[in-house]
């Protein structure tokens, strides 16, 4: 009987954490049976000396975006049979749907390169179905570049990550905003979802902070020492330079959009405590949300009513994540210990992403680590484990990814992951490089 009881407790160890985090999979699309494609390079069928650089390029980034999409189990090139295909003419289903490369989809094409042209044709099969088997036939043609290349891939696969991944958006052609000191000065960069492509947007030489883009994405809300004490500024995409945004007095932090554009969010003492305010996106119509004693910073709406507002408050004491309607009522506190901050809103509107520091104070073993929490349940699951400080979460477009700030090589760095915390990915290497924000498309 006691043999039995141990086995039974040694059972249920085993199986309640799958199913505790069934919650996680649900909310983010991710960790859970992934799509076998096969993505043999496009075949060149024109050339005037750049197309073999151009399909390299082009190969490498669809075969990438589809393995970071989190959805695709890419299938070894070592594993594919000879030949090239670039046209359904050339394809054998049923040597791609055996093994050993056991493909679900096929994913080929062609590339070619005339008269400073870039031109690729690409088709998406189910290589299950022989008597009806395209799913998606695309053309796209671009000046002859590298850039285009790499856009042509981003576009082909967000087209079957669209097709395959449940009706979402990919997020190849998504951007990310960051602070980076490389230029000598803290200015906002942008960068591909994938690190690539990385360039300076400002150059205040000051310390700018919380770069926010837009919904539209047009336009940069961050906090800036450009004009004295932090100030909420706004920078224009379209027009390369600061566009005007009212100045409120005091320290003026955190800038955060609804999800339809219209208002921002922010923290500001300008009456003498840290507290949420809100505003138009003109800075116009200013309400006060919270008021209480110590600070209140880093607001997030929840995108997906705007009827929420997640943020940061030390009125307890140490920080702690608390979510309240966007009128300031019915607030309610959400982590239960430690030093919690950073709250990042899921697109979909149930989890929040945050830093918490679960055991804090002297002589606690406790890091900075992701978390991601169910906000009905307070269910909450670890993504990071790899020490150092991880902070700044912020989610992608499709919700099956965070991209976040770490220090676990010894300085900051942005890195990325899947919203169940794998596939980690280290995105900036020189200089110091914080607080991301992932583009809303």
């Amino acid at each position: 009987m006691k043999r039995f009881a141990v086995l039974a407790v040694f059972t249920l160890a085993l199986v309640l954490p799958s199913l505790g985090q069934d919650w996680i999979r649900t909310g983010t699309g991710v960790g859970g049976e992934k799509i076998r494609i096969a993505v043999p390079d496009f075949k060149i069928v024109a050339d005037d000396g750049q197309a073999a650089a151009l399909d390299k390029t082009f190969n490498d980034v669809l075969f990438s975006d589809l393995a970071a999409s989190g959805i695709f189990d890419v299938v070894s090139r070592s594993f594919y049979p000879l030949g090239a295909i670039g046209s359904p003419s050339d394809v054998k289903l049923d040597t791609w749907a055996a093994p050993p490369p056991k493909a679900a989809m096929l994913a080929f094409g062609n590339l070619g390169v005339s008269s400073g042209s870039l031109q690729v044709q690409g088709w998406l099969f189910d290589a299950k179905n022989a008597q009806s088997p395209q799913i998606l036939a695309k053309q796209y043609r671009e000046s002859a570049s590298d850039e285009s290349a790499r856009l042509i891939a981003h576009r082909f696969a967000d087209e079957i990550i669209f097709r395959l991944g449940g009706g979402l958006n990919g997020i190849a052609e998504s951007k990310l905003y960051f602070i980076s000191n490389r230029s000598g000065n803290k200015e906002i960069w942008a960068m591909d979802y994938d690190g690539a492509g990385q360039q300076q947007i400002t150059h205040l030489r000051s310390i700018t902070l919380s770069p926010r883009v837009s919904p539209d994405g047009t336009r940069i809300a961050f906090s800036s020492y450009f004009k004295g004490g932090p100030n909420i500024m706004m920078w224009s995409l379209d027009l390369n330079r600061l566009v005007k945004f009212p100045e409120f007095g005091g320290t003026n932090l955190s800038p955060a959009w609804s999800s339809d554009g219209s208002r921002i969010a922010f923290s500001s003492s300008r009456t003498g405590d840290p507290e949420i305010y809100v505003t138009d996106q003109n800075g116009n119509n200013m309400r006060r949300l919270t008021a209480y004693h110590g600070p209140d910073v880093s607001p997030v709406w929840n995108p997906k009513t705007n009827g929420q507002i997640a943020w940061v408050s030390g009125r307890t004491g140490l920080a702690q994540i608390y979510v309240m309607d966007s009128d300031g009522t019915n607030a309610q506190r959400i982590t239960d210990q430690g030093y919690a901050v950073s709250p990042a809103w899921s697109p979909n509107g149930q989890l929040l992403a945050f830093a918490w520091v679960r055991h804090y104070g002297p002589g606690s073993p406790g890091a900075s680590d992701i978390y991601v929490m169910d906000v009905a349940s307070h269910k909450w699951i670890q993504l990071t484990h790899d020490g150092g400080h991880n902070d700044f979460p912020s989610w992608s477009p499709d919700g099956r990814h965070i991209v976040y700030e770490s220090t676990r090589g010894g300085t900051e760095q942005i890195w990325s992951m899947l919203a169940d915390g794998s596939q980690q990915t280290q995105l900036t290497f020189g200089g110091s490089n914080s607080q991301p924000n992932w583009s809303w498309k």
